[in-house]
């Protein structure tokens, strides 16, 4: 223990006389372990945020949505006036409830309205016939002081809606849109609830759903057959077009995160009876994109480890670099010690304390470094992007996500200790190696 406690004070005695050199010779494992805790913070940050997205879709739904085919869209630039016919049928709604009724919810929605509007304001219709059961099945959350639509509303066919986020302080910003009444097309409905904002807008699954949930305008799907029909006509660049479909989107809620998959072929085979092709129709299962981000990021991180890790190579090789002219520079005081009795042993455990000491304290350093690089770029980035110059060249809601992980954490350290004692070893073996007499006699 003496001996160890003896050749540890003389590394640290030698690295203190040289403080410039020590830290310049740390500063390659300082750099690498704050690259690699910050690039692995920033992937799994990004990784949780995809996620996230994905999630909020619900990770035990089967969302199969209707679309408009290409040969109608390419149809509708040729004539002026038209109506194109496509997607999901109330066929297809009884047979998927027949096949699929072990199912938790299947729930239908069905686009209504060409317009939404408040006194002078409008926008575009993203209105929905739907049952109370979609609240559980898109895991929406209701304001409180509000709530979403009920089975009553359902029998009696009340004229309610209930609005998102967006819409409410598009329409409301001044004002309580709690039994406000909002228009859609020539009929009115009283605003009965408020959903709480999603955080799908412009990401994954915005993307996904095909629309911002937070622009959605609810009401019972019993008052949507009643009011409206399966055709809407939306006026565009001074031209009439339509499109006829009788069920815009259906959410089918598995039993189980195991039941997805099996959930979501049999839905496929139901479907491809009426739509072999599926130009028209299209199948979403958050959970297969839940597995493929989580195998992406998995891959990424590797990536930017791997990258992250040249830094900590070349770091290994300026300490061994600085130990091996150290070494030279140290001729006379290895002589001396092996003269009074120091053996092979002694000196390469003196230089291998002098590298471990380095690697260990540029390890520490680099894990504060890049901890704190790593909470600043979640933190500060956003204020950065605010400067004039550069508010115009990034997307409003661009945001990176960090999150610091202990194993990054603890690997990196690992490392950088492991790649001072290895590169510190050859130094180390040269030293011990110098003859006695020569080495006493080198100026």
């Amino acid at each position: 223990m003496s001996f160890f406690l003896e050749t540890l004070r003389l590394g640290l005695t030698n690295l203190l006389l040289h403080k410039l050199r020590s830290v310049l010779t740390s500063l390659g494992i300082i750099l690498g372990v704050a690259a690699v805790i910050t690039m692995v913070s920033i992937g799994e940050g990004n990784k949780q945020a995809a996620l996230r997205e994905i999630q909020a879709l619900g990770a035990t739904n089967v969302i199969v949505r209707s679309i408009q085919p290409p040969e109608s869209a390419a149809t509708g630039e040729q004539e002026r006036g038209w109506v194109a016919s496509f997607g999901l049928t109330r066929r297809d709604q009884r047979r998927i409830e027949h096949f699929l009724d072990d199912a938790f919810y299947i729930v239908p929605l069905k686009s209504v309205g060409a317009e939404i509007s408040y006194g002078p304001r409008r926008t575009v219709s993203q209105a929905y016939g739907t049952t109370p059961a979609l609240q559980h099945a898109a895991n929406l959350r209701i304001d409180d002081r509000g709530r979403y639509l009920s089975d009553e509303d359902m029998e009696r066919r009340s004229r309610v809606a209930v609005i998102g986020s967006g819409v409410a302080q598009s329409f409301f910003p001044l004002e309580d849109p709690l039994g406000r009444d909002l228009r859609i097309d020539d009929h009115v409905y009283r605003v009965v609830g408020v959903m709480k904002p999603i955080g799908l807008a412009g990401g994954t699954g915005s993307a996904l759903v095909g629309r911002d949930w937070n622009f959605d305008v609810h009401i019972p799907i019993t008052t949507a057959e009643l009011e409206f029909t399966d055709i809407i006509m939306r006026r565009q660049a001074g031209s009439m077009t339509g499109e006829q479909v009788e069920v815009h989107e259906i959410y089918v809620t598995a039993s189980s995160t195991d039941a997805v998959l099996d959930t979501a072929e049999r839905m496929r085979q139901i479907i491809a009876q009426e739509h072999p092709d599926f130009e028209d129709v299209t199948i979403i299962v958050p959970w297969e994109l839940l597995e493929s981000a989580r195998r992406t990021a998995m891959v990424w991180n590797m990536v930017l480890i791997s990258i992250a890790a040249i830094s900590l190579l070349i770091g290994g090789i300026g300490i061994m670099n600085i130990m091996l002219a150290s070494v030279t520079e140290r001729t006379r005081e290895i002589g001396i010690r092996r003269a009074l009795g120091a053996t092979r042993r002694h000196i390469v455990a003196q230089f291998l304390v002098e590298t471990g000491t380095l690697s260990a304290l540029g390890g520490l350093v680099g894990i504060a470094v890049g901890v704190a690089v790593s909470v600043g770029i979640e933190n500060v980035l956003p204020i950065f992007l605010e400067l004039p110059r550069l508010r115009d060249l990034v997307d409003s809601d661009f945001r990176m996500e960090t999150q610091v992980t202990g194993w990054s954490i603890g690997v990196s350290f690992i490392v950088a200790a492991a790649v001072g004692l290895g590169f510190g070893i050859y130094p180390a073996i040269i030293a011990s190696r110098k003859d006695p007499i020569v080495a006493l006699r080198h100026d």
